[in-house]
């Protein structure tokens, strides 16, 4: 293990040579080869190759030389080509200030049983009178940025659950095809994550109708992992709760379980408190019982009834 690897768990070491094809003795080698072609884009600026740097874009593309380079290549050249999202990037802008602050993203404070970050979105939360969509664009790279100096989530990646409860068809109107253009090419094509789910909770029709308009501009690998769903599914530490698997998104429930914001200690609302009594109290069963923390809030459930009280 070379001190690259050094923030990585025995398994999580395993995993990168078994699914990523990392290789401790030719690490090095294989950042340097990305690193010389470099000189092969004289039009873009690389602002960063150092190794570290470097070494999340192979983990994103498999340690495939040619791919992590292309990779490379967008994430700064996006960031060239839309210079004004890069101004004041910083979690005090104003813009991305109130985006964070109204959960854009959400990050649950579990990772899932394969060291996933699962990031949520209630997405009937955008204010329109206060920020814009580049806005929680934005705030949701700058976000990643941060997550991503952690290795572990270089190597296992993330999940990303949208839910589109209450989402109006003004605020739809908004989703023209060059902004969803914009967010994909930023998360899919220029943004070294792994993405290892992307679910759609509660959408309305016309989501499904703009669904058919990013669709050709999606990868075929992330078609296959976007799922549409209706409901969450929770698992226990202990227990498989049978919940109609619908995302495929396992979560942890074991003595406590936190909720909390990347940047702000409210970054989910009252929502989540009421998504969270009704995904508990359905599929909680007869002898089970779960814990849930949401800042200063405790709230037990049983098949029976549930209670919250103040801790």
């Amino acid at each position: 293990m070379t001190h690259l690897q050094a923030g990585l768990s025995p398994e999580t070491l395993e995993k990168a040579r078994l699914e990523l094809n990392e290789n401790p003795d030719t690490l090095h080698q294989d950042i340097q080869e990305v690193r010389d072609m470099v000189i092969t884009r004289p039009d873009i600026g690389f602002l960063r190759t150092d190794d570290a740097f470097i070494l999340r874009f192979l983990r994103a593309r498999k340690f495939q030389h040619f791919e992590a380079f292309r990779l490379l290549a967008q994430y700064f050249e996006y960031r060239q080509q839309n210079l004004d999202m890069f101004k004041s990037f910083k979690a005090t802008d104003p813009g991305i200030k109130q985006a964070l602050k109204d959960g854009f993203p959400g990050g649950l404070a579990n990772l899932d049983h394969y060291g996933r970050k699962i990031l949520v979105l209630f997405a009937a939360n955008w204010d329109q009178s206060r920020y814009t969509l580049v806005d929680i664009l934005r705030a949701i790279l700058l976000s990643l940025e941060a997550m991503i100096e952690d290795p572990e989530l270089q190597v296992n990646g993330f999940v990303l659950i949208i839910d589109w409860s209450n989402f109006t068809f003004k605020q739809a109107s908004k989703l023209t095809p060059s902004m969803l253009r914009l967010a994909i090419e930023g998360l899919q094509d220029s943004f070294p994550a792994r993405f290892g789910g992307i679910h759609f909770v509660n959408q309305p029709w016309y989501i499904h109708a703009l669904y058919t308009v990013i669709r050709p501009f999606l990868k075929e690998k992330t078609r296959k992992r976007g799922q549409v769903s209706k409901e969450l599914c929770f698992f226990s530490a202990n227990t498989v709760y049978k919940a109609t698997m619908i995302l495929g998104v396992y979560l942890f429930i074991t003595d406590r379980l936190c909720f909390g914001g990347l940047w702000y200690s409210q970054i989910l609302n009252y929502r989540l408190q009421k998504l969270l009594c009704n995904i508990c109290y359905k599929y909680a069963n007869e002898n089970s019982f779960c814990r849930i923390q949401l800042h200063s809030t405790d709230y037990s459930f049983n098949k029976e009834h549930y209670r919250a009280r103040y801790v």
